[in-house]
């Protein structure tokens, strides 16, 4: 723990980051259940309904996170990261107007805007972090962000939980408005290393605007194969969505809380759980070099698999939270290291195009994962949830296998260019 209070004394500026991503995330899974709640509520308990809100969440980076990328690299990223914040806080507000199931279509419309805005801020976030850390601070400043994410979502799914049974859907979405204004304002407080700005303009000549282009940085990624593969990791353990079925799960088969509201928090809680567990139990084996994180990165996709046999086969509450804490272990592994390396392999001018494309693997398996599990769900019942859970675990097996032979590939080659990341 005393690593991390040195890290925020030492950097102030990222310590702003810090607090703007701490209270945003706790809106945002007070956002999250009741949406989610409300979703299930209106539809019934259908599964198309649920993946549908979900979709909304992850179809926008498909579409706009190319075009956000480029914006990134091009633009003020501190500037770009304030207006998204101040967006979102007044998307959130309409939100209050979904008051029934004739208003679902509402929360789909507002849901795909929130996270259009959205799809600038996590790799706008990403990028800026290198200008704000010294290098050797990058590891313990991802792995910060990975266990703050996982601190409030386990608290902030409890919280706004809580806080939605209390006073009602329409307080907590007031309280993620306001999160998102108090994000914008600790941003607009950073400042970009001045010894940074002298290093990135020293070492690298301007890039033009053609050079800022989306297809200038699908060319840098091409001459980088060990980059390459790196950005494939969040697609590879988003096969299977884990979201979807933890809806279903609360609401139909473990029910506690009135439309499995209270169930839905201790399930998201777990998987908070287990993502600051992860990336602090693997740190004590990672010196920080690119090679030693792509063998823990396997170690990451082996809980997940582990976790989805888990998952189907649990008969209670306890042991579906139980696989949740394993299955997020891996996943935020996972999603920690891969962000390091991103971060020390790719030159400045090209984070924000690689963040990007990073993110659109990610959105794009789990887009194909919510709708594919809401038609099974639809097709086969309910009832037969748990055989649609272990397919997700065989499928699992994939990319452990891939990323298995990744990593011996490229440590075939030339030692230095693996260590170095390409």
């Amino acid at each position: 723990m005393s690593q991390y209070l040195r890290l925020l004394q030492k950097n102030p500026d990222y310590t702003r980051l810090w607090l703007a991503q701490v209270v945003s995330l706790l809106g945002d899974w007070f956002n999250t259940i009741v949406l989610s709640a409300l979703v299930a509520n209106y539809s019934g308990g259908s599964g198309t309904a649920v993946s549908g809100f979900l979709l909304a969440r992850f179809i926008p980076s498909l579409i706009i996170g190319p075009f956000a990328g480029t914006l990134i690299d091009r633009f003020n990223r501190k500037n770009l990261l304030i207006a998204s914040d101040v967006s979102r806080a007044l998307v959130v507000l309409l939100l209050l107007f979904a008051t029934g199931p004739d208003t679902l279509w509402l929360i789909y419309l507002l849901t795909f805007i929130q996270f259009s805005l959205s799809t600038v801020f996590e790799p706008g976030r990403n990028a800026i972090m290198p200008s704000l850390l010294h290098k050797e601070d990058l590891v313990l400043a991802n792995t910060l962000g990975s266990v703050t994410w996982s601190v409030m979502l386990a608290g902030g799914a409890i919280i706004g939980g809580l806080v939605a049974a209390s006073f009602g859907a329409a307080f907590a979405l007031i309280v993620d408005s306001i999160t998102f204004l108090v994000s914008a304002v600790l941003i607009a407080g950073i400042t970009v290393r001045p010894d940074y700005v002298r290093a990135v303009h020293q070492d690298t000549a301007a890039p033009t605007s053609t050079e800022r282009g989306f297809r200038d940085g699908l060319r840098y990624l091409r001459q980088r194969p060990g980059l390459a593969a790196t950005l494939l990791v969040k697609l590879g353990q988003s096969l299977g969505n884990v979201d979807a079925l933890m809806i279903i799960y609360a609401t139909e088969l473990f029910v506690v809380g009135e439309d499995g509201i209270i169930s839905l928090s201790l399930m998201y809680a777990a998987f908070g759980l287990g993502a600051v567990i992860g990336p602090l139990a693997l740190n004590h084996f990672n010196d920080g070099s690119v090679r030693v994180m792509r063998r823990l990165i396997i170690i990451g996709y082996a809980w997940i698999t582990l976790a989805w046999l888990v998952f189907g086969g649990a008969s209670s509450l306890a042991l579906v939270s139980l696989a949740l804490v394993v299955r997020a272990m891996g996943g935020s592994v996972n999603w920690t290291y891969s962000s390091v390396i991103i971060q020390k392999s790719v030159a400045d001018e090209y984070l924000g195009r690689m963040f990007s494309l990073d993110m659109i693997g990610f959105q794009l398996a789990s887009a194909a994962s919510i709708l594919i599990t809401g038609q099974l769900v639809d097709s086969l019942g309910v009832e037969n949830v748990r055989v649609i859970v272990l397919g997700m675990g065989a499928l699992s097996l994939v990319p452990l296998v891939l990323w298995g032979w990744v990593v011996r590939y490229m440590e075939k080659r030339r030692p230095a260019v693996a260590a170095a990341g390409d």
